[in-house]
């Protein structure tokens, strides 16, 4: 018995293949986000270049699949508190470099 793909079973990989790409795009734009973030917090702090490249870097990866936007943006916030950067001031940046990030990925693909 040969078995042929039907309209529904194509369907249906298309809208898991969509569904996967979707995931990925979303995961590389949190993670760069989360990186432009941990770099300009960084700064803010007056970490040295070491210093700032090792907080950026935990901030994308520390947590990587519990991490939420709010455990971000609490994170920095947290760190920030002492430099007078309100939680808004940290959730406005983060969305700043998300959409700058969602733009560089469409172009790119």
């Amino acid at each position: 018995m040969e078995l042929t793909m039907t309209t529904f079973d194509k369907r249906e990989q298309g809208f898991e293949a969509k569904f996967v790409h979707d995931e990925e795009l979303m995961f590389k734009a949190t993670a760069r986000s989360n990186r432009l973030l941990g770099l300009w917090a960084a700064s803010q702090l007056g970490l040295s270049a070491d210093q700032a490249a090792s907080y950026a870097t935990a901030l994308v990866t520390d947590n990587l699949e519990r991490q939420t936007i709010d455990d971000i943006v609490s994170k920095v916030s947290g760190d920030l508190a002492a430099k007078g950067v309100a939680r808004e001031q940290v959730a406005q940046k983060l969305l700043e470099y998300l959409r700058q990030v969602m733009q560089q990925l469409e172009v790119d693909k």
